[in-house]
């Protein structure tokens, strides 16, 4: 039986175009002009009668058949090169693109990823640090590390972390009197350190949410004490003695076992939401993103 193939050329066009956003990068990757893309692409569109990429914003955008369409294209691709890895001898290094949230990426993963590389010393790898949301195509990401299951629907979420929040400081504030192990009532309000949270989260803990589940509940004056946006400031504030942060345990696991932080209380409510690793339908068959995020839960769990 003949196969029924689409235009092979315009396959590639179009899932170089959908894989970087761009009809511009894509004929650099290709070789070609930006017409020339545009072109093939028209040329698939007509073989389905169906649109399959829209422009809004400046940008490439797919639509639902045109997503459905990119997931095979991109898996025959992947498995197209590393067939040719294969066989041309696999001189080349393989690489991964990891984009991850920051305060993740310089208190937890970046302090651990040593010992993955150790395994697979032909790998090489793209760290960055960016907050949600991510465009996996232009970027070429191939694991994003975010938190909450509910961000990239279209693609494979694997949750590796729930994370729990409790009150961190230093061990000399305990000395100093100023902090009373099993008296969260008496927590001053000056001596409290904010996380100002971004916008993309959904829920996050607060002093006062956490104060509640301590059975303390009260109104706080945020005005009293230190404000910072991300979590890792705030740990670093409180290592240094500056106050009592609320800490994420995935963050603040080496000062917590070097001992420059203290828990002091019990109290631990666990986050809304977990961490998670995330990537296209297409990593699939990428081993290597299979391995790390095979990684990522083992190591995440439990906490």
């Amino acid at each position: 039986m003949t196969r029924r193939l689409p235009p092979l050329n315009a396959v590639r066009a179009f899932e170089a175009s959908a894989r970087l956003g761009s009809l511009t990068l894509a004929a650099d990757e290709l070789c070609v002009t930006p017409g020339a893309v545009s072109q093939q692409i028209k040329k698939l569109e007509d073989y389905y009668g169906r649109q399959l990429l829209v422009r809004r914003n400046n940008q490439l955008q797919l639509t639902d058949l045109g997503q459905s369409v990119y997931g095979t294209c991109a898996e025959l691709m992947d498995r197209l090169a590393a067939m040719t890895q294969r066989i041309v001898g696999g001189t080349e290094q393989s690489h991964l693109i990891i984009s991850v949230l920051p305060s993740v990426g310089v208190r937890w993963l970046n302090r651990r990823l040593p010992e993955f590389l150790a395994a697979f010393p032909e790998l090489r790898i793209d760290l960055r640090l960016e907050e949600d949301p991510v465009d996996f195509f232009r970027n070429r990401i191939d694991v994003r590390i975010s938190y909450g299951e509910h961000l990239y629907q279209e693609f494979i979420t694997v949750p590796f972390a729930r994370d729990r929040v409790t009150a961190m400081c230093a061990p000399e504030l305990l000395r100093s009197g100023r902090v009373q192990p099993g008296a969260p009532d008496e927590l001053r309000d000056e001596d409290l350190i904010h996380t100002l949270w971004r916008t993309g989260f959904s829920t996050y803990p607060t002093w006062e949410s956490w104060l509640a589940a301590a059975g303390a509940p009260r109104s706080v004056r945020t005005e009293t004490g230190h404000k910072t946006d991300t979590v890792s400031l705030a740990l670093d504030l409180a290592a240094a003695g500056a106050g009592i942060a609320l800490g994420q345990y995935l963050l603040a696991a080496d000062a917590l076992d070097s001992g420059a932080l203290v828990a002091p209380y019990e109290i631990a409510p666990s986050l809304s939401f977990q961490y998670c690793a995330v990537y296209t339908p297409a990593g699939r068959q990428n081993p290597m993103v299979r391995q790390f995020v095979d990684w990522l839960v083992e190591r995440g769990r439990p906490l």
